[in-house]
């Protein structure tokens, strides 16, 4: 069993990935943690999260000694804020621990995109350029090899997914720019109360307009510029994603399908992607599963991909344990399904 803590865990992902961890059957949930000034620690997760009770009693316990509780560590998923990862997962690393980071804090190379886009200088350049990115179907021989995982963002998953089939396979002109209009429950704000995720406030509404530090994570990923508006929308969770973009000269529908076919084709270790065709991908079908849908149709020289998953799981906590589970020569989808 592989001791596995988790740090952060007060929050929606921290939660889901607790519940995961106790069902996973080579884990062994060896801790939760919480910032030492947090109002939260001491409390039992389960009066955080009631689905928890009499599954997960685990307190949170304030995380004073990072460096004393690295060394009973196996495994450690970072769900905390972006500086808070950044600082911490050095401590980890150097204990040898395999560190799992959902946060924004190793995902993208070059120092200049954290002080733009972050706020801060990065420090640990050698972490950054070591750490994989944690694209499950896309990165996982990387995966099987890393130390630091850096999980996908949601918005930068469910636009990769749909996307890098067809620029992978020259299918897509670069020429005129992807354009992703994203929309997310307010979940992905996090738990904590303010007006932003107010639902006496909320309405729908684009935000983060040209500005949104997941445009460049998805176009530094896809070696691609696109234009990416996210929205905000007035319900729990989930996200959908729809993509339009211009064909390349002469490619039509039938290659389009077979594309995406040849990408996501089942093997013994499945994935989670679930191909729609032509159907319309919906966030009612993958709310509470670790799956991302993906739809198109074609008309002419163009198309529009619509790409929906449950921001907390296949954007952030399921995607971890896929990484996890990839790292460990686990089957993929062990814990989630």
């Amino acid at each position: 069993m592989l001791n596995t803590l988790i740090v952060g865990a007060s929050g929606y992902t921290g939660a889901e990935l607790a519940k995961m961890v106790h069902v996973h059957p080579h884990l062994e949930l060896g801790g939760l943690y919480v910032s030492a000034n947090s109002l939260d620690a001491n409390k039992p997760i389960s009066d955080l999260h009631g689905q928890l009770k009499g599954i997960v009693d685990l307190p949170l316990q304030p995380l004073t000694n990072p460096e004393a509780i690295a060394k009973q560590a196996d495994i450690v998923l970072l769900a905390t804020a972006h500086e808070v990862s950044h600082n911490l997962a050095p401590i980890f690393l150097a204990a040898g621990c395999q560190v799992f980071d959902l946060s924004g804090a190793f995902r993208v190379k070059g120092n200049d995109f954290y002080k733009e886009y972050y706020g801060f200088e990065h420090q640990h350049v050698q972490w950054l350029e070591q750490a994989v990115y944690g694209l499950a179907e896309w990165n996982s021989e990387a995966v099987k090899q890393a130390q630091l995982i850096a999980v996908p963002g949601c918005y930068p998953t469910a636009s990769q997914l749909a996307l890098k089939p067809l620029l992978e396979a020259g299918l897509i002109d670069k020429n005129q720019w992807p354009i992703i209009n994203a929309v997310s429950g307010v979940s992905g704000a996090g738990r904590k109360a303010s007006m932003v995720n107010s639902y006496c406030e909320v309405s729908l509404q684009a935000y983060g307009v040209f500005t949104h530090r997941h445009q460049p994570e998805i176009a530094s990923h896809l070696d691609c510029d696109v234009i990416f508006t996210p929205h905000l929308g007035n319900f729990k969770r989930g996200i959908l994603a729809t993509i339009t973009a211009k064909l390349a000269d002469g490619a039509n529908m039938q290659q389009v399908s077979e594309c995406m076919a040849g990408a996501y084709q089942l093997s013994d270790d499945a994935h989670a992607v679930r191909l729609l065709g032509e159907q319309t991908a919906s966030i009612q079908n993958v709310v509470n599963t670790c799956f991302c849908d993906i739809g198109w149709k074609v008309q002419g020289q163009h198309i529009v991909l619509t790409s929906a998953i449950d921001n907390l799981l296949k954007g952030a906590s399921s995607q971890a344990m896929q990484c996890i589970n990839i790292r460990n020569a686990f089957p993929q989808l062990t814990a989630l399904v």
